[in-house]
Parts: C-alpha cells; structure tokens; sequence
C-alpha cells in the first residue's frame, strides 16, 4: 500500500472512531439544549404556577444541570408511566423526575446517585375514618401506577387481604379520586402531602400518619449505556451538595434541613 493510502487510511478510521465514539452528552452539549423529563403534578417537585409555566424542585434541578453544561433547559412534561418511555423514545434526554432507583428499572435506564431521598405518609379525607397507617386495613387506597409507594401499598393491601387498591395515571388523579370520596386514602412522599395540603386544592384532605415504607431514594435518569452522561449526572449530584445548592433549592421548595443522600457502607 502507498503511504499517500494508508495515510488516507488512517484518517478515515480516526473519523470513524471518533464518530463511534460519540456519546449522548456530546450531542446534548452540541445541540444547545437539554431536554428533561419532569412530572408536573408532583409539588413541589414539580407542578405550574398561576401563568402556566412550569416550577419546582425538579424544574429548577433540570436549569442547574442545563447551566453547568453550557446549554439550555427544555421542560418535557412527562407523567410518572412516562417517564422511562421518554427517554427510550427520544424525547427527553434526561429524568429529572423523582425516579426511584429500583434494580428493575435500572434493567432499562440507568441512574445517578441519589439526588433527593422520600419519607411516605398517609394521605386521607377528614371523614374516611383513617387516623393511622394500620387503619388502611379494609379500607380502598389507591396511588400512582408503578411509583415506589404504589408498589409498596399494593403489596400491603394483598398481605392484608382486606380491602383494595386502585391504580390512577397521574397524581392530581389520585388526589381527585380521594377528594371526590372514590378512595379512602392514599400514600404519598411526605412533601408532595404537605404541598396539597397548604394548597387548598382539595377540600378536607389531611395527613394521618408516617407509612412503614423504606426511604425512597431517587436519581436522575439516562439511557445505560450512556457511560458518560451517567457519570456527568453522578458528579452533578455531587456538586450540588458540595455548593450548598441543594440546600438551598431544598429551603426554597420544601423547607427544614435537606434529607441525607448518603447511606452509610455504600453511598458517600
């Protein structure tokens, strides 16, 4: 082979591998957007205001990560069933969407370290006769298809053999569903509670008690076998803790100290 071809040769395998090695978080920074997947019936995580315009934890989360990497944010609506097909779908590139970080869902996506960390509470009507998580017994629930607290209800309501679950699309629909009497109570992360509940939104509603679930930790979301956009939104998350932002976005969204990311013997 001349050397005039095997140079000619080299420079296009460089192009081609180069090319091959392009990755999700160099078409991002080369698009000049960010589009993430934000549930926006989720306060204060997510939800809109009075003008329409999308606000929240979430929302805010999404403009950090979009200014660190140069380019602009796109809020994609997405309700909770939604979330995961966003992203395989192509319309979103990332989830900033409270996503728990379940070994199931990571066989699809995959997930940064935690950036926030849900304690669940019982959300009722002040007639349901609910004061307590054991009084759900007999009692008909529901919650969000396929969130954390769903799962976990469900699975109660079935060792109780007693009473019965029902599953809902989106949160304002469960939130309807109790304020209209279809329910009796529901299970939702603690802010999302106390959010509804201040908002006046739905008349009689209240809050009877902590539910026995774990600490539902959730991380934002990628395609997993975007290496490199997984590891950016794993040091993100870190550096939004290290700068005090998440504190910060924590006092202006939910208030109190901010809940530990951190578990001990495996996240730091």
């Amino acid at each position: 082979m001349k050397f005039t071809q095997l140079a000619g040769s080299l420079v296009a395998a460089t192009v081609i591998g180069t090319a091959a090695q392009a990755d999700k978080l160099d078409d991002i920074i080369s698009s000049g957007t960010l589009r993430c997947a934000v549930v926006l019936d989720f306060p204060p995580m997510g939800s809109r205001d009075d003008s329409n315009t999308p606000v929240g934890f979430d929302v805010d989360y999404c403009n950090d990560l979009a200014a660190a990497l140069g380019v602009e944010a796109e809020i994609v609506e997405t309700p909770f069933p939604d979330r995961i097909p966003a992203l395989v779908s192509g319309r979103a590139d990332v989830g900033v969407a409270s996503t728990s970080d379940t070994l199931e869902r990571a066989k699809t996506v995959g997930f940064s370290v935690p950036y926030f960390a849900f304690t669940n509470v019982v959300l009722t009507r002040e007639d349901a006769g609910v004061d307590s998580f054991e009084s759900l017994k007999g009692k008909t629930v529901g919650s969000v298809a396929g969130t954390f607290e769903a799962i976990a209800l469900e699975e109660q309501v079935d060792a109780w053999d007693e009473g019965s679950f029902r599953s809902y699309q989106s949160q304002a629909d469960v939130f309807l569903s109790l304020a209209q009497g279809q329910i009796d109570a529901t299970v939702v992360t603690s802010t999302v509670a106390s959010s509804i509940v201040a908002s006046g939104k739905f008349d009689g509603l209240t809050i009877a008690g902590d539910a026995p679930f774990d600490v539902d930790y959730v991380g934002l979301i990628g395609l997993r076998q975007e290496y490199g956009l997984l590891n950016y939104l794993d040091l993100f998350v870190n550096l939004q803790v290290r700068s005090g932002r998440y504190q910060e976005l924590f006092d202006k969204w939910v208030g109190g100290e901010a809940p530990d990311l951190t578990i001990a013997k495996a996240y730091r």
